[in-house]
């Protein structure tokens, strides 16, 4: 008998991962449940060539799933997501119904099925846009045996493996201006196939409650400046108060856009431009409020030796996060950066619809004052 050696600790993960790649390249992934088998993929970068492709296999049997928030803006009242029937793989009636800010449904839709909801998970693990086709396979079709194979299983148990795989693969001292004794860890893990880094900034006692900020990455705020959130104020203030108080660890996590990719955060920042808000920028787009998920950043504090913090926060779902994990959260406390004309509406937003502590009024008068 032939064996064969399995290189991979854990198949079904990787069989995800090189779905997500796919997915992120505009290539078609089968997804597997028992004996039953579907095409599928996101309707970002679908061309006229793959549109005939996906006609000549559906043979009128294709769908399209999109998310609640995009069929809210279609004009829905729904909470969860639905699937509207595809008789023709017509690009451009798909890309009106997934993505044209003025659309309207244009057919019944009714409640998801098989595949469909693994689908759109494997969008949103792949950060792009939330909508997708399904072709379900069966009557003696056959596809590409080059495609990529995923069991939906694997699927919906991709982000809790990832976060139980979190892993320290690199360290060193990196001084920082106003915190030169800072040490940066970098973890393997937690998010699809991203790295995410712990900055410890001087030397926080661990058997002490720990200064602590969970940090989403933000390109336009953290390394250039944006005047349209306060992203990078809250980064810089967080380090320079833990380097004047004992230190504390900040994890940088990669969370682009509240969890949505850097691609759609810019297109959320087209629509802002035309008068959208910024949660109903990303609810255009088809996202819900905020696709962070914060427990694996409580694994990267306890790998650290971390059992109790004192955390800088505004938003109460990361004070959240933490408790249901297992960590002793002594207090929390608000890090705030400046008001500007571009960022009181957004500052505004994040108050009245997320929730997040922010004292609007009180900002204002210290910048008039200052």
């Amino acid at each position: 008998m032939r064996v064969v050696l399995s290189l991979s600790d854990d198949p079904a993960t990787t069989q995800v991962e090189r779905a997500i790649m796919e997915f992120r390249s505009a290539r078609p992934v089968v997804i597997d449940q028992g004996a039953e088998s579907a095409l599928v993929i996101g309707i970002e970068d679908l061309d006229e060539a793959m549109s005939a492709k996906l006609e000549a296999i559906a043979g009128g049997h294709a769908h399209l799933v999109l998310p609640p928030a995009r069929l809210r803006r279609l004009g829905l009242d729904r909470q969860v997501a639905g699937v509207v029937a595809l008789p023709v793989v017509d690009r451009a009636r798909i890309e009106t119904l997934a993505l044209k800010v003025d659309s309207r449904i244009d057919a019944p839709v009714r409640a998801v099925g098989a595949f469909d909801e693994d689908a759109l998970e494997l969008a949103r693990l792949s950060l792009v846009l939330p909508a997708v086709i399904v072709v379900p396979l069966g009557g003696g079709i056959e596809v590409d045996p080059s495609l990529t194979r995923v069991p939906t299983a694997a699927i919906r148990d991709y982000r809790r493996a990832k976060a139980a795989d979190l892993k320290i693969v690199s360290r060193a001292p990196v001084p920082l201006e106003g915190a030169p004794t800072s040490e940066f860890v970098v973890f393997r893990g937690g998010e699809g196939l991203r790295d995410q880094v712990a900055i410890i900034v001087g030397s926080p006692d661990l058997a002490k409650p720990v200064t602590v900020r969970l940090h989403s990455a933000c390109l336009t705020g953290d390394l250039f400046g944006s005047l349209k959130c306060d992203c990078g104020d809250q980064l810089r203030e967080t380090v320079r108060f833990m380097a004047q108080n004992e230190g504390g660890i900040l994890l940088y996590l990669d969370q682009e856009g509240r969890g949505n990719g850097i691609a759609n955060k810019i297109r959320a920042y087209k629509l802002q431009a035309q008068g959208y808000d910024t949660y109903d920028a990303d609810e255009v787009l088809g996202f819900d409020a905020d696709q962070r998920h914060f427990e694996y950043a409580a694994g990267m504090l306890k790998q650290l030796g971390v059992t109790a913090v004192r955390i800088l926060t505004n938003n109460p779902a990361k004070i959240d996060a933490l408790t249901k994990a297992g960590l002793d959260v002594i207090s929390d406390h608000r890090v705030l950066g400046r008001p500007t004309a571009e960022n009181v509406s957004y500052l505004a937003s994040k108050r009245d619809r997320a929730g997040h502590y922010i004292d609007i009024e009180g900002l204002l008068a210290s910048s008039i004052k200052d």
